[in-house]
């Protein structure tokens, strides 16, 4: 039998059983979406009380991962990173032990290509060909998670991509980018260029405010000219306000751009920009700065400046 002939329901009417793990602050809107969509979506985070809003909008709890696979046969993990997906699978509870049937996993990461493959190839042997995987890391923040208008980077063969289709699409907009790891690459190319621009804006924050610019028909003009972006547009408001209340903190950053320049070096591209910004957020968690969202640049770069008297 085919691997993707029985990604189906219980009704067998073509639609997946989904199921999520890991409801932060991308994860619970994800899987909000899904719900909208599919009905009913099976739950698990490892703080039981984030899952109390879905619950009461119909979604099904699951008392552990094991418990969260023997239902479901597309499973969205939106966790930080290949360890903490390492920690789901493993164990009498883990996913693993509640394999029976043909499951497709989503990683949603931002994650090692390598990793990726890796973890895929030792999940075929271990589960007896029963577990596929793909790479859909997301981009378009919390507002695009909110929204359902996430662009999906996906890497992964042909046919897992388009079991896992329906429930990418009830999320946003899946992008089909090659093989196993292509999402994490253009994760990576993604990551470069919103990390150049949220410098590029604190630095022209506290220049333009230092020159005694109003800053919000600063922002508001540079967002109609080639200076606009959709970084501009979803953070303008935090950069003129100093609101730094996380909605992507600045910290996962480092661990983006450090996955950035491993592929750089496998491809062998000289990546100036790259390594620059690497060593800036690098810096600016160490100062403290970390924890915050990713417009905390401004922040972080008015306290350099400070030490210049």
């Amino acid at each position: 039998m085919d691997h993707m002939s029985r990604q189906s329901g219980p009704a067998d009417d073509g639609t997946p059983t989904a199921g999520v793990i890991g409801l932060g602050v991308m994860g619970a809107p994800m899987a909000r979406n899904l719900l909208g969509t599919f009905g009913n979506v099976t739950i698990w985070h490892r703080s039981p009380e984030r899952a109390g809003h879905l619950l009461g909008e119909g979604a099904t709890w699951a008392p552990s991962p094991r418990a969260l696979a023997e239902r479901c046969r597309v499973i969205v993990l939106m966790l930080p990173d290949l360890p903490e997906v390492a920690e789901v699978l493993r164990g009498a509870d883990g996913l693993l032990a509640g394999v029976s049937e043909p499951t497709l996993l989503v990683i949603s990461s931002t994650s090692s290509a390598a990793g990726i493959r890796e973890l895929a190839e030792r999940l075929l042997v271990e589960s007896d060909g029963l577990v596929h995987l793909i790479d859909a890391p997301v981009t378009g923040g919390e507002e695009g998670a909110i929204a359902g208008t996430l662009s999906i980077l996906v890497g992964g063969a042909d046919e897992d991509v388009r079991a896992a289709r329906p429930v990418l699409e009830a999320m946003g907009n899946p992008f089909h980018l090659g093989p196993l790891g292509s999402g994490a690459i253009a994760k990576f190319c993604n990551q470069l260029i919103v990390a150049a621009t949220v410098t590029a804006l604190g630095e022209a924050a506290v220049l333009g405010e230092r020159s005694g610019l109003d800053l919000a028909v600063l922002f508001e003009a540079l967002g109609g000219g080639y200076a606009g972006s959709r970084v501009l547009e979803t953070r303008a408001r935090r950069f003129v306000e100093g609101d730094y209340h996380p909605s992507g903190a600045a910290k996962y950053m480092v661990k983006d751009l450090g996955f950035a320049l491993e592929e750089a070096g496998r491809v062998r591209l000289d990546a100036p920009q790259l390594a620059m910004l690497s060593e800036f957020f690098r810096d600016l968690s160490a100062r403290g700065f970390g924890d915050q969202d990713i417009s905390v640049t401004r922040a972080y770069i008015e306290s350099r400046s400070a030490q210049l008297g």
